[in-house]
């Protein structure tokens, strides 16, 4: 039998406020019906009890201190016989506590003195040991069927994710977190939001598979979001600042002289959240497309017509001496 100060993890010095805190706290952890599967959780309770059993006893605990009993609760040498086979310390055959030789049995596999029975611990351990029980049961029973459902999402909500509000089909309402970086058909799992099992098993899942609304504006490349953005003819040519979304709001960015449609422009730290541990985003980049008006300007065709510009060449050679 281990030392009963070390068993509950206490000093010599410690109150009998202090012990019987050490003991309600491993009581609370440690007892076997809160861990049917193993098979030495009754024996390190009991040892737990048996030592409560000496040092929650301040008569006991001081004959323990001055080797009147050894941690069973025996006497000793000269003060007993030597070991005696009886005892009131929770030993075997005794009458106090239930410690090493403890009664078993009861609903839930371990029996406590009846000096415990109105202990708030103790009925809180029971109870916790019953929804352990019946939660074991439920789940060896086939689960319920899962349920499927579509959310459609934005762009911007599976860029940089969102909460969204789901209504289950028996009428119950859900906030689904959207996770940061979220593709088009990916697949949530709700454990137990799925239909009930007829057998009494758990409920099933709710899958909701995400579904990520068409854009023209944004398409996404890795980190990276891409923006294909309209000028006009005459931004191009003279450049200027034109306002552009992002997934966080507006900005204004610069569009260079001379611009031409596929030229890109980068925002540094405007795309994706990075997975993992990386920290950091990807990049915008705003692709300009040159958009000439419609209807027709006519001032624009006549200045066409007029216009010779120096160094004109045939823009289409290089695609023939490719062949």
């Amino acid at each position: 039998m281990r030392d009963p100060y070390s068993v509950l993890g206490v000093s010599h010095t410690a109150t009998q406020d202090d012990v019987k805190k050490a003991f309600r706290r491993l009581a609370r952890t440690m007892h076997p019906d809160l861990h049917p599967d193993d098979a030495q959780a009754a024996d390190r309770f009991k040892e737990i009890n048996a030592a409560y059993g000496i040092l929650g006893d301040a008569d006991k605990r001081a004959k323990f201190d001055r080797g009147e009993i050894d941690a069973a609760g025996n006497p000793r040498a000269p003060f007993g016989f030597g070991g005696g086979r009886g005892g009131r310390a929770g030993g075997p055959g005794g009458r106090g506590r239930p410690g090493a030789g403890g009664r078993t049995g009861g609903p839930f596999g371990f029996d406590f003195d009846s000096t415990f029975a109105d202990d708030d611990l103790f009925n809180e351990i029971f109870t916790r040991a019953s929804k352990a029980k019946a939660d074991a049961q439920a789940k060896s029973q086939p689960k319920g069927p899962d349920s499927h459902y579509r959310l459609k999402v934005s762009f911007r909500e599976a860029a940089l994710g969102a909460t969204r509000r789901i209504r289950l089909t028996n009428g119950k309402t859900l906030d689904v977190r959207i996770p940061p970086r979220s593709e088009d058909g990916r697949t949530l799992r709700l454990k137990g939001q799925g239909l009930s099992a007829i057998s009494g098993g758990p409920a099933g899942d709710a899958l909701v598979e995400i579904s990520i609304k068409d854009t023209d504006v944004w398409k996404r490349e890795g980190d990276d979001v891409i923006a294909e953005v309209p000028v006009t003819l005459k931004e191009a040519v003279l450049g200027g600042k034109i306002t552009v979304p992002t997934l966080t709001g507006k900005v204004a960015v610069t569009v260079p002289e001379g611009a031409n449609s596929g030229t890109v422009l980068r925002l540094r730290g405007k795309g994706l959240p990075k997975e993992g541990d990386e920290g950091g985003h990807g990049d915008y980049l705003v692709r300009l497309r040159i958009v000439l008006p419609d209807p027709k300007d006519a001032a624009l065709k006549d200045f066409c017509d007029r216009w010779n510009p120096a160094g004109d060449e045939d823009l289409r050679k290089k695609l023939f001496e490719e062949e």
